[in-house]
């Protein structure tokens, strides 16, 4: 498994992971991105986002904008240690990052709460959660 710099090939496939009905839960808002929204979003945020790969193959993203993380893992691979590896290697890159995470999204906060535990616990590094109801 490998974290790349996203550039404009993995601009559909966030697109069509964010927009995937399996992965809408996860999101503070459920709303359908376009081609031409993406393209504008991503003209100016690309770098601010990494892809994760599998031999060669995206599976998942995690950006940081204005601080705040944003992570998902396409639904065929979750459980395999995807989140985790691209949540590890962000706090590398943005320390000071935070996650914000709905309240409705409990399964969601478990994992990341495990996660953290195990950042703290391996890196000494400290999230702040941020919960919007």
């Amino acid at each position: 498994m490998e974290l790349v710099n996203n550039n404009i090939k993995y601009w559909d496939f966030i697109r069509n992971l964010r927009n995937d009905k399996r992965v809408n839960s996860g999101f503070i808002e459920d709303t359908y991105v376009s081609e031409k929204q993406q393209i504008e979003y991503m003209k100016k945020y690309s770098s601010c986002y990494r892809i994760a790969l599998i031999d060669g193959n995206p599976v998942g993203y995690v950006g940081v904008i204005d601080n705040d993380i944003r992570i998902c893992t396409h639904p065929d691979y979750q459980g395999m240690g995807v989140g985790k590896f691209m949540l590890n290697n962000c706090m590398k890159i943005w320390p000071l990052a935070i996650i914000n995470a709905t309240a409705l999204n409990t399964t969601f906060f478990i994992i990341v709460l495990i996660l953290v535990k195990l950042i703290i616990v391996k890196k000494l590094v400290y999230i702040i959660f941020i919960f919007r109801i």
